[in-house]
Protein backbone atom coordinates (compact mmCIF):
# COMPACT_ATOMS: atom_id res chain seq x y z
CA UNK A 1 0.00 0.00 0.00
CA UNK A 2 1.12 3.33 -1.30
CA UNK A 3 -0.13 7.08 0.18
CA UNK A 4 1.24 10.46 -0.62
CA UNK A 5 -0.41 13.56 0.90
CA UNK A 6 -3.81 11.85 1.30
CA UNK A 7 -6.23 14.40 2.49
CA UNK A 8 -10.00 13.63 3.23
CA UNK A 9 -12.37 16.87 4.11
CA UNK A 10 -16.08 16.64 4.73
CA UNK A 11 -17.78 19.90 3.82
CA UNK A 12 -15.05 22.68 5.80
CA UNK A 13 -13.41 19.77 7.79
CA UNK A 14 -10.52 18.23 7.04
CA UNK A 15 -10.26 14.75 8.78
CA UNK A 16 -7.42 13.72 7.62
CA UNK A 17 -4.73 16.17 6.48
CA UNK A 18 -2.02 15.34 3.61
CA UNK A 19 -0.38 12.20 5.23
CA UNK A 20 1.70 9.67 3.68
CA UNK A 21 3.04 6.17 3.91
CA UNK A 22 4.00 2.86 3.27
CA UNK A 23 3.23 -0.47 4.31
CA UNK A 24 4.90 -3.82 2.75
CA UNK A 25 3.25 -6.70 2.24
CA UNK A 26 3.49 -8.78 5.46
CA UNK A 27 3.70 -6.44 8.20
CA UNK A 28 1.71 -5.52 10.82
CA UNK A 29 1.40 -1.64 10.33
CA UNK A 30 -1.12 0.74 13.54
CA UNK A 31 -2.80 3.79 13.29
CA UNK A 32 -2.48 5.03 16.94
CA UNK A 33 -4.45 8.48 18.41
CA UNK A 34 -7.06 10.00 20.46
CA UNK A 35 -11.34 10.06 19.06
CA UNK A 36 -11.04 12.54 16.32
CA UNK A 37 -7.19 11.97 15.47
CA UNK A 38 -8.67 10.82 11.73
CA UNK A 39 -7.81 7.60 12.05
CA UNK A 40 -11.30 6.32 10.81
CA UNK A 41 -11.57 8.11 7.77
CA UNK A 42 -8.11 6.80 7.43
CA UNK A 43 -9.83 2.97 7.13
CA UNK A 44 -11.97 3.67 5.28
CA UNK A 45 -10.23 5.25 2.28
CA UNK A 46 -7.59 2.55 2.31
CA UNK A 47 -10.85 -0.18 2.95
CA UNK A 48 -11.47 1.18 -0.70
CA UNK A 49 -14.74 2.33 0.63
CA UNK A 50 -14.53 6.43 0.54
CA UNK A 51 -12.78 8.01 -1.87
CA UNK A 52 -9.38 10.67 -0.82
CA UNK A 53 -10.66 14.17 -1.26
CA UNK A 54 -6.22 14.62 -2.87
CA UNK A 55 -3.56 12.90 -2.86
CA UNK A 56 -2.59 9.47 -4.58
CA UNK A 57 -3.22 5.85 -2.82
CA UNK A 58 -2.49 2.70 -4.24
CA UNK A 59 -3.54 -0.70 -2.80
CA UNK A 60 -2.34 -3.74 -4.39
CA UNK A 61 -0.83 -1.48 -7.05
CA UNK A 62 -4.36 -0.74 -8.13
CA UNK A 63 -6.52 2.77 -8.20
CA UNK A 64 -9.37 2.41 -5.54
CA UNK A 65 -11.09 5.44 -7.45
CA UNK A 66 -11.32 3.19 -10.43
CA UNK A 67 -10.30 -0.51 -8.94
CA UNK A 68 -12.48 -0.46 -5.85
CA UNK A 69 -14.59 -3.73 -6.26
CA UNK A 70 -11.53 -5.67 -7.60
CA UNK A 71 -9.60 -4.26 -4.35
CA UNK A 72 -12.37 -5.55 -2.26
CA UNK A 73 -12.47 -8.64 -3.51
CA UNK A 74 -9.09 -9.11 -2.12
CA UNK A 75 -9.19 -7.46 1.23
CA UNK A 76 -11.35 -8.40 4.82
CA UNK A 77 -12.59 -5.96 7.13
CA UNK A 78 -13.12 -5.95 10.82
CA UNK A 79 -15.29 -3.22 11.80
CA UNK A 80 -15.33 -1.43 15.04
CA UNK A 81 -19.36 -2.73 15.89
CA UNK A 82 -19.94 -6.41 15.36
CA UNK A 83 -22.07 -6.25 12.80
CA UNK A 84 -23.66 -10.65 12.60
CA UNK A 85 -27.14 -11.25 12.36
CA UNK A 86 -27.72 -12.11 15.81
CA UNK A 87 -31.12 -14.61 15.31
CA UNK A 88 -29.01 -16.78 12.78
CA UNK A 89 -26.49 -19.48 14.43
CA UNK A 90 -22.86 -19.41 14.09
CA UNK A 91 -22.28 -21.47 11.05
CA UNK A 92 -25.15 -19.67 9.44
CA UNK A 93 -23.42 -16.25 9.82
CA UNK A 94 -20.56 -17.45 7.68
CA UNK A 95 -22.27 -19.39 5.09
CA UNK A 96 -24.36 -16.51 4.85
CA UNK A 97 -21.91 -13.55 4.29
CA UNK A 98 -20.30 -15.93 1.54
CA UNK A 99 -22.51 -15.30 -0.42
CA UNK A 100 -21.21 -12.38 -1.54
CA UNK A 101 -18.22 -13.54 -2.79
CA UNK A 102 -18.13 -15.93 -6.10
CA UNK A 103 -17.04 -19.00 -3.88
CA UNK A 104 -19.05 -22.23 -4.77
CA UNK A 105 -21.01 -23.20 -1.47
CA UNK A 106 -18.93 -26.12 -1.20
CA UNK A 107 -16.02 -24.06 -0.72
CA UNK A 108 -17.98 -21.56 1.90
CA UNK A 109 -18.75 -24.51 3.78
CA UNK A 110 -15.35 -25.78 4.28
CA UNK A 111 -13.47 -22.45 4.88
CA UNK A 112 -16.42 -22.06 7.69
CA UNK A 113 -15.20 -25.15 8.75
CA UNK A 114 -11.91 -24.19 8.72
CA UNK A 115 -12.23 -20.38 10.31
CA UNK A 116 -14.45 -21.79 12.96
CA UNK A 117 -11.56 -23.94 14.07
CA UNK A 118 -9.06 -20.98 13.81
CA UNK A 119 -11.69 -19.12 16.03
CA UNK A 120 -12.16 -21.72 18.54
CA UNK A 121 -16.20 -21.34 17.91
CA UNK A 122 -16.89 -25.37 16.34
CA UNK A 123 -18.46 -26.09 19.43
CA UNK A 124 -20.91 -23.33 18.86
CA UNK A 125 -21.66 -23.74 15.38
CA UNK A 126 -24.76 -24.29 15.92
CA UNK A 127 -25.69 -21.53 18.96
CA UNK A 128 -27.73 -18.37 17.94
CA UNK A 129 -25.09 -15.44 17.91
CA UNK A 130 -27.14 -13.54 20.43
CA UNK A 131 -26.17 -16.04 22.35
CA UNK A 132 -22.19 -15.81 22.37
CA UNK A 133 -19.98 -13.61 24.64
CA UNK A 134 -18.38 -10.20 23.52
CA UNK A 135 -15.07 -12.16 23.08
CA UNK A 136 -16.60 -14.80 21.12
CA UNK A 137 -18.35 -12.18 18.82
CA UNK A 138 -15.75 -10.36 18.21
CA UNK A 139 -13.87 -13.63 17.08
CA UNK A 140 -16.69 -14.15 14.73
CA UNK A 141 -16.34 -11.24 13.07
CA UNK A 142 -12.78 -11.63 12.18
CA UNK A 143 -13.20 -15.16 11.17
CA UNK A 144 -16.36 -13.84 9.24
CA UNK A 145 -13.39 -10.85 7.52
CA UNK A 146 -11.34 -14.20 6.21
CA UNK A 147 -13.57 -16.09 4.24
CA UNK A 148 -12.53 -14.62 0.95
CA UNK A 149 -8.56 -15.41 2.61
CA UNK A 150 -7.81 -11.69 2.17
CA UNK A 151 -4.05 -10.26 1.04
CA UNK A 152 -4.97 -7.43 3.67
CA UNK A 153 -7.07 -7.75 6.89
CA UNK A 154 -7.98 -4.02 8.08
CA UNK A 155 -9.19 -4.28 11.99
CA UNK A 156 -10.47 -0.80 13.62
CA UNK A 157 -10.26 -1.10 17.29
CA UNK A 158 -10.44 -4.78 17.13
CA UNK A 159 -10.16 -5.58 21.00
CA UNK A 160 -12.48 -2.37 22.47
CA UNK A 161 -14.63 -3.60 25.14
CA UNK A 162 -12.96 -6.87 25.83
CA UNK A 163 -11.87 -8.45 29.03
CA UNK A 164 -7.87 -9.13 29.25
CA UNK A 165 -8.23 -13.13 28.21
CA UNK A 166 -10.28 -12.30 25.39
CA UNK A 167 -7.89 -9.91 23.88
CA UNK A 168 -5.08 -11.99 24.38
CA UNK A 169 -6.66 -14.42 22.66
CA UNK A 170 -7.35 -12.60 19.35
CA UNK A 171 -3.63 -11.59 19.57
CA UNK A 172 -3.00 -15.24 19.22
CA UNK A 173 -5.23 -15.65 16.26
CA UNK A 174 -3.66 -12.23 14.29
CA UNK A 175 -0.05 -13.34 15.55
CA UNK A 176 -1.12 -16.84 13.58
CA UNK A 177 -2.81 -14.60 10.08
CA UNK A 178 0.83 -12.29 10.13
CA UNK A 179 2.59 -15.53 10.03
CA UNK A 180 0.89 -16.89 7.18
CA UNK A 181 1.21 -13.81 5.11
CA UNK A 182 -1.57 -11.92 5.94
CA UNK A 183 -0.51 -7.68 5.99
CA UNK A 184 -2.62 -6.13 9.09
CA UNK A 185 -3.48 -2.85 9.23
CA UNK A 186 -5.44 -1.99 12.63
CA UNK A 187 -6.07 0.68 14.52
CA UNK A 188 -6.49 0.90 18.47
CA UNK A 189 -6.75 3.03 21.42
CA UNK A 190 -4.74 0.59 23.48
CA UNK A 191 -0.80 1.35 23.82
CA UNK A 192 -0.10 -2.28 24.94
CA UNK A 193 -2.13 -4.02 22.21
CA UNK A 194 -0.02 -1.36 19.67
CA UNK A 195 3.09 -2.74 20.95
CA UNK A 196 2.29 -6.00 20.67
CA UNK A 197 0.89 -6.24 17.21
CA UNK A 198 2.28 -3.70 14.95
CA UNK A 199 5.74 -3.88 13.67
CA UNK A 200 5.36 -0.31 13.10
CA UNK A 201 2.77 2.42 13.79
CA UNK A 202 2.13 6.10 13.37
CA UNK A 203 0.75 8.62 15.48
CA UNK A 204 -2.41 10.87 14.29
CA UNK A 205 -3.24 13.86 16.20
CA UNK A 206 -5.75 16.20 14.29
CA UNK A 207 -5.51 14.30 10.83
CA UNK A 208 -1.95 14.55 10.45
CA UNK A 209 0.74 11.81 11.20
CA UNK A 210 3.04 13.77 14.59
CA UNK A 211 5.65 10.11 14.15
CA UNK A 212 5.77 7.05 12.74
CA UNK A 213 8.65 3.98 13.38
CA UNK A 214 8.28 0.94 15.18
CA UNK A 215 6.98 1.05 18.65
CA UNK A 216 9.85 0.37 20.73
CA UNK A 217 11.67 2.96 18.40
CA UNK A 218 9.02 6.04 18.66
CA UNK A 219 9.78 5.18 22.97
CA UNK A 220 13.47 5.69 23.01
CA UNK A 221 13.09 8.55 20.61
CA UNK A 222 10.51 10.26 22.43
CA UNK A 223 10.42 9.20 26.27
CA UNK A 224 12.48 8.42 29.13
CA UNK A 225 13.84 4.91 30.05
CA UNK A 226 11.55 5.08 32.90
CA UNK A 227 8.71 7.11 34.55
CA UNK A 228 7.77 7.76 38.09
CA UNK A 229 4.25 8.27 38.59
CA UNK A 230 3.38 10.51 41.97
CA UNK A 231 -0.20 10.67 42.96
CA UNK A 232 -0.73 13.20 46.41
CA UNK A 233 -3.55 13.62 48.63
CA UNK A 234 -6.86 14.80 47.07
CA UNK A 235 -7.05 18.26 49.33
CA UNK A 236 -3.43 18.87 47.48
CA UNK A 237 -4.95 21.15 44.35
CA UNK A 238 -1.29 22.12 43.43
CA UNK A 239 1.02 19.43 43.17
CA UNK A 240 4.76 20.80 44.23
CA UNK A 241 6.09 21.27 40.94
CA UNK A 242 8.52 23.03 41.15
CA UNK A 243 10.44 20.99 43.63
CA UNK A 244 9.68 18.03 41.43
CA UNK A 245 10.89 19.57 37.90
CA UNK A 246 14.84 19.63 39.26
CA UNK A 247 14.54 15.91 39.31
CA UNK A 248 13.41 14.78 35.73
CA UNK A 249 14.44 15.50 32.13
CA UNK A 250 10.72 16.08 31.60
CA UNK A 251 7.21 16.58 33.93
CA UNK A 252 3.70 16.36 33.25
CA UNK A 253 1.02 17.17 35.91
CA UNK A 254 -2.42 14.85 35.06
CA UNK A 255 -6.07 15.46 36.88
CA UNK A 256 -5.31 12.79 39.19
CA UNK A 257 -1.14 12.41 39.13
CA UNK A 258 2.21 13.48 38.19
CA UNK A 259 4.67 11.72 35.45
CA UNK A 260 8.42 12.34 36.09
CA UNK A 261 10.30 10.77 33.08
CA UNK A 262 13.65 9.48 34.19
CA UNK A 263 16.69 7.32 33.79
CA UNK A 264 16.08 5.62 37.53
CA UNK A 265 12.91 5.57 38.38
CA UNK A 266 14.27 4.15 41.78
CA UNK A 267 16.75 7.05 42.51
CA UNK A 268 14.37 9.72 41.63
CA UNK A 269 11.58 8.28 44.12
CA UNK A 270 14.70 8.88 46.82
CA UNK A 271 15.77 12.18 45.75
CA UNK A 272 11.76 12.98 45.60
CA UNK A 273 11.77 11.96 49.38
CA UNK A 274 14.99 13.70 50.39
CA UNK A 275 13.36 17.23 49.41
CA UNK A 276 11.04 16.64 51.69
CA UNK A 277 8.03 15.88 48.87
CA UNK A 278 5.68 13.10 50.22
CA UNK A 279 3.15 11.81 47.77
CA UNK A 280 0.59 8.84 48.78
CA UNK A 281 1.63 6.82 46.32
CA UNK A 282 4.16 6.03 43.65
CA UNK A 283 4.83 3.70 40.85
CA UNK A 284 8.14 3.10 39.09
CA UNK A 285 7.43 1.62 35.15
CA UNK A 286 9.12 1.72 31.76
CA UNK A 287 7.73 4.15 29.19
CA UNK A 288 5.02 3.56 27.09
CA UNK A 289 3.46 4.31 23.98
CA UNK A 290 1.08 6.65 25.91
CA UNK A 291 4.08 8.52 27.64
CA UNK A 292 4.99 9.47 23.53
CA UNK A 293 1.41 10.87 22.81
CA UNK A 294 1.71 12.97 25.79
CA UNK A 295 4.96 14.01 24.70
CA UNK A 296 3.27 14.62 21.00
CA UNK A 297 -0.49 16.14 21.61
CA UNK A 298 -0.23 16.67 25.47
CA UNK A 299 -3.12 14.52 25.76
CA UNK A 300 -3.72 10.86 26.65
CA UNK A 301 -5.26 8.03 24.20
CA UNK A 302 -8.42 8.51 25.45
CA UNK A 303 -8.88 11.86 25.15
Amino acid sequence: MHARQLTKDFGTFRAVNGISFDIPRGESFGFLGPNGAGKTSTMRMVSAVARPTSGELSIFGLDPHHDGPAIRARLGVVPQEDTLELELTVLDNLLMFGRYFDLSRSVVRERAKELLEFAKLTERANDKCDNLSGGMKRRLTIARSLLNQPELLILDEPTTGLDPQARHLLWERLYRLKSDGVTLVITTHYMDEAEQLCDRLVVMDHGDIVAEGAPRALITQHSTREVLELRFPSDVTTPPVDMLAPLAERLEVLPDRVLLYVHDGDDTLRAVHAAGVTPVSALVRRSTLEDVFLRLTGRTLVD
